[in-house]
């Protein structure tokens, strides 16, 4: 961890701030959104449907607005669009804390959502032209930020919920208030250079987005990625649902699940960096992602070979089948992800040209939510059909197949020069 540490201090004050903004963006978004479905039809007692508008309220928010989210810090400047997802983030929070009518409720979800729509193609941008040739090493570092927020969030947010899902939600909202204090304060103004944004600014904003849509490079790369989001947000669906199915829902269970999330975290924090040189010392960027996305895809391999074997009517036995299988994917598709992300990300600013660098975050951040959606609506199917038809493999069979198929989509496209970084850049197009 010293090592990390050091690293992070070798970079720009607005580099090491953006990591720090990350980790407390994450730890006061997780304290409070795992417990939010609960507190939604437990105390204000509503019915599913409604916990489920909400919370997709949400989503839609954030996963429809990425664009337009990038577009406007790529126009403005990515400190104000950080500011003001943080600030927006502040009133969403609170207002989920004091509010129980639907309509407020709605709004407070939408608010939350498109907060993060804001801040998060900036933030990514702001990164990758102030880390400049060390934009691999700092999104790895980036990462483990991320994941440190994610992982102490939960935690923090059990505690509070204890208290009052209220007190939980009002430091949460405490803690994005002071962070956009923060931000106002010390972080510097940052914005694409000058010259380039006069030149991609010309034909306007509809111009700017066809001409991205013409970049057939980024959008092979962006849905070959698309599968890399999939399999790893199993960690929240598939694999919880596998330890639950096999070990039950008591206590056992419980503690289960919170280990696949402890694993991917907690390997994410201690080896990412070192992970990262060491692909980078033997790899290019497009053999390290084809590399990451085939151990995501074969993350699942434990799973479909505990299929084959017998369930313990209880005991010792049962539950190292329930736990070890899932675990163990967890942990690879932990791996697969501090392989793939730092060059994901390093990709995008490169297939970009280094212009318009947020929006393409943003798009690139739509696309892949789009294809999580319907992931996760296959997957729920599989898992279904599987169940019906006696036949426990199925869901493994084709998470596996997903992985080794878009990492060698990812292949042919490193093999064909497609991932390069383009010698020219074709003129936006004319309104």
């Amino acid at each position: 961890m010293k090592g990390t540490l050091a690293q992070v201090r070798s970079y720009e004050r607005s580099v090491q701030l953006l990591m720090v903004n990350q980790f407390t963006i994450n730890l006061g978004f997780y304290m409070l959104m795992p417990y939010l479905a609960a507190h939604l039809s437990g105390t204000l007692g509503l019915a599913g449907w409604v916990v489920g508008l909400v919370l997709g309220v949400r989503n839609f928010s954030q996963q429809g607005m990425f664009l337009v989210g990038g577009t406007l810090a790529d126009r403005f400047g990515y400190k104000p669009l950080i500011v003001a997802g943080c600030v927006l983030r502040t009133l969403g929070f609170a207002t989920l804390g004091l509010v129980d009518s639907l309509a407020a409720l709605i709004a407070a979800s939408a608010a939350t959502g498109l907060a993060g729509a804001l801040f998060n193609p900036a933030v990514r941008a702001y990164l990758a032209a102030d880390a400049g040739e060390r934009r691999v090493e700092a999104f790895a570092l980036f990462n483990v930020f991320y994941q440190a927020g994610i992982l102490l969030g939960p935690v923090v947010g059990m505690v509070l919920t204890g208290v009052d899902f209220r007190v939980a939600c009002l430091v949460s909202a405490g803690i994005f208030g002071l962070l956009s204090i923060v931000q106002i304060r010390a972080l510097p103004t940052r914005r694409a250079d000058d010259s380039k944004a006069k030149e991609d600014g010309r034909g306007g904003v509809l111009a700017q987005w066809r001409g991205i849509l013409a970049n057939r490079p980024f959008l092979m790369f962006s849905g070959a990625m698309i599968g890399s989001y999939v399999l790893t947000f199993q960690v929240y669906l598939a694999l919880p649902l596998e330890v639950r199915r096999v070990g039950g829902d008591g206590e056992f269970g419980t503690a289960a699940v919170a280990g696949l999330f402890a694993v991917s975290g907690l390997s994410t924090i201690l080896c990412q960096t070192r992970v990262t040189a060491w692909c980078k010392a033997r790899y290019e960027p497009g053999q390290a992602l084809t590399r990451g996305l085939a151990a995501m895809g074969l993350a699942f391999v434990p799973l479909l070979l505990s299929t084959v074997l017998p369930v313990p009517d209880s005991g010792v036995g049962l539950w190292l089948l329930a736990a070890v299988p899932s675990t163990l994917a967890a942990l690879l598709l932990a791996i697969g992800t501090m392989i793939a992300y730092p060059f994901e990300m390093d990709t995008i600013v490169r297939l970009c040209g280094d212009r318009l660098v947020a929006t393409h975050y943003g798009l690139y951040n739509t696309v892949c939510g789009i294809g999580i959606t319907l992931g996760n609506l296959l997957t729920g199917a599989a898992l279904d059909a599987a169940r019906e038809a006696g036949v426990p493999a199925l869901p493994w069979i084709s998470l596996c197949a997903l992985g080794l198929a878009c990492a060698a989509a990812l292949y042919a496209l490193h093999r064909t020069g497609r991932l390069a970084t383009p010698t020219h850049r074709p003129q936006p197009a004319v309104a």
